[in-house]
């Protein structure tokens, strides 16, 4: 079971900005880049790019001091077609970019004096309700910052028509993740958060979220060639662009797929409609007054104030020594990323149409700030009063699920972290030296980790992207794999073993002197061993092949699962008949050790399958 591809994947990819190209060696410093420049530049870079990474197409959009400095359209929007991409009229799905015409929405609310941002969003709930899980409510500042410590299911996220799709208060009703970690402590990325503070825009202005969004950010910012809603509306459909699959030699055409939390990612828009909310942001729009503007680009949360953070919904990082506040989006195949930089009055919109597109942006996004907005990042300022010490072992990501099947996922997500020579991290294929007290830099880059901890006790490595969380031992992958693979070889020994023990006493034409009960016992053992051997391989398979859970659970997994009751059935009995048969004289010490062995291994795998959400049917 593959993890659905899901916004944010290149904030990912920013974390090797620095180590594929090293940071310039003078001082921050910018200037407005002229056309001639831009086109020179982008030209050769997406001729490379597309090509490399087998990308049908692209479209680009750059902004600087209040007007367009460039939109192109390179390769195909409509590989069937063969429709160029047109950054005027072809519309890209910017996924997660969404969330940020939801967060401005929230604070032109906030502007309004209709929204506080650290009030309790129950407040403003009328049909259900957050759970008091801690006592410290989730705020709308939490939403924004990603510290509300929901956990992040993607299970059904997606819908194949618009009549699979119900209102977004009905399915946030129905969906409330659960609370695993209290807010405001670590900032692990949720959907649900984004569709939440977009169902309360909704209920205070009184209109529908694709509505408010084109009465109130697209038609007054003239972004005539954009929508929220799902479908594209019939005027635009003509130009919606469409997504591609490369595998094996071949492109395959993704299907346009319903996104049932909207506010975090149903937008769909062209570069140059993008150009002109950028040029909003960077203060030449009417979307939020001056002071609100100020206080949206404000840092508004850091795990460590030495690390990028959050600006009100926006994702900061530190490029060339320049502050960046920035989203991506990925959706469909199609890679986005908007990036803003303040103090050089400069924007930046690219998608493409192709999941190859990820490693087309990591590649030319570095050299453009590199020829463009050349400089290193400076010293870190103050040292945090108490600096976490660095803790070697395994570590999940924050944004992690504990009530669903996939809670299974932190097996194959989890990363080891080790503290090497001279006090040198080694940590998701990157080498990090030290800095300061509880402050690492990725070497040959500019990226940085910091080590946190929360109210809890529990450790964290935050770096300038995503936070990883410390995980106990038995969650770590080597220890689940010894608890499997002892689990196979006793089951092994059963159900090879006792078909040849009996047709060898067949053979020899042996009665059995053992009691019925024990023979039970055995048997079931056997059955039960089978069971589980045919439960780990397929499921093993399903882990690591491309069962999609997009639309929700397969029926083909929901089947699967039916294996783990049966299995703990068995070994329940096989536990239950060997003990009523334990006392017969007849049994020898290695039949009885055998049976011991196998039913501990047995009881291994129940134990895997309870802890990870494998028995019963937890889908959220």
């Amino acid at each position: 079971m593959r993890p659905v591809p899901l916004p944010r994947l290149l904030l990912v990819a920013a974390l090797s900005l620095a180590a594929l190209w090293p940071p310039a060696t003078a001082a921050a410093s910018a200037r407005i880049p002229d056309t001639r420049e831009l086109t020179d530049f982008f030209d050769t870079a997406m001729a490379k790019g597309l090509q490399a990474n087998h990308v049908p197409g692209a479209v680009v959009s750059v902004v600087g001091a209040g007007k367009l400095l460039f939109s192109k359209g390179y390769g195909l929007a409509d590989r069937e077609n063969g429709t160029p991409f047109d950054p005027g009229t072809s519309l890209v799905r910017i996924a997660s970019i969404t969330k940020l015409f939801t967060w401005t929405a929230v604070m032109q609310q906030v502007q309004r004096g209709k929204l506080d941002l650290h009030a309790d969003v129950n407040r403003y709930l009328t049909t259900f309700r957050i759970p008091a899980t801690y006592p410290r409510p989730i705020t709308l500042a939490d939403l924004m910052n990603h510290t509300s410590g929901f956990e992040d299911s993607t299970i059904g996220v997606g819908a194949r028509g618009k009549a699979d799709v119900p209102p977004l208060g009905t399915y946030l009703a129905e969906h409330v993740p659960a609370r695993v970690r209290p807010p405001g402590e670590v900032s692990a990325y949720s959907n649900y958060g984004a569709a939440l503070a977009g169902h309360i825009v909704a209920q205070v202005s009184g209109q529908p979220y694709d509505q408010y969004v084109k009465d109130h950010i697209l038609d007054p910012l003239g972004m005539r060639h954009s929508t929220a809603s799902e479908p594209v509306p019939a005027p635009l459909a003509a130009g919606l662009a469409r997504s591609y699959d490369y595998e094996d030699g071949t492109y395959r055409r993704k299907p346009f797929v319903f996104d049932n939390l909207a506010p975090d990612g149903s937008i769909s828009a062209t570069a140059d409609d993008m150009a002109r909310f950028m040029i909003a942001h960077l203060g030449g729009g009417p979307l939020l007054d001056e002071p609100t503007a100020r206080l949206m680009h404000r840092r508004s949360f850091a795990a460590d104030p030495r690390i990028d953070g959050y600006a009100h919904g926006f994702k900061e990082q530190t490029l060339n020594g320049h502050r960046v506040i920035m989203h991506d989006g990925s959706w469909e195949g199609f890679q986005s990323v908007l990036l803003l930089v303040p103090d050089a009055d400069v924007g930046l919109f690219v998608s493409t149409n192709s999941a190859g597109g990820i490693d087309a942006v990591t590649e030319f996004l570095p050299a453009f700030f590199d020829r463009f907005l050349p400089g290193e990042r400076p010293a870190p300022s103050a040292t945090p009063g108490k600096a976490t010490t660095p803790v070697a072992g395994f570590y999940k990501p924050a944004r992690t699920v504990e009530s669903t099947i996939e809670k299974v996922l932190t097996l194959t997500n989890s990363s080891r972290l080790r503290i090497e020579s001279g006090g040198k991290l080694a940590f998701k294929g990157i080498t990090w030296s030290p800095l300061a007290p509880g402050l690492y830099q990725q070497d040959g880059g500019s990226q940085r980790l910091a080590f946190v901890t929360d109210g809890a006790g529990v450790t964290y490595a935050a770096t300038d992207g995503p936070a990883y969380e410390l995980i106990p031992w038995w969650e770590t992958p080597p220890a689940n794999v010894i608890v499997v693979l002892a689990f196979a070889v006793t089951a092994l020994t059963a159900v090879l073993g006792l078909p040849l023990a009996a047709a060898a006493r067949r053979l020899r034409k042996r009665p059995s002197t053992t009691p019925r009960a024990w023979r039970a016992g055995r048997l079931l053992a056997g059955l039960g061993g089978a069971v589980g051997l045919v439960f780990v391989v397929l499921f093993t398979l399903t882990l690591i092949g491309d069962t999609s859970i997009l639309y929700g659970v397969p029926a083909s997994l929901q089947v699967l699962l039916l294996l783990p009751p049966l299995f703990l059935a068995l070994t329940v009995a096989a536990i239950a008949t060997t003990v009523i048969g334990w006392r017969h004289r007849h049994l020898g010490v290695l039949a009885r050790a055998h049976q011991v062995t196998l039913l501990a291994g047995m009881l291994a795998l129940v134990w895997f399958c309870l802890h990870w959400n494998l028995l019963g049917w937890h889908f959220g």
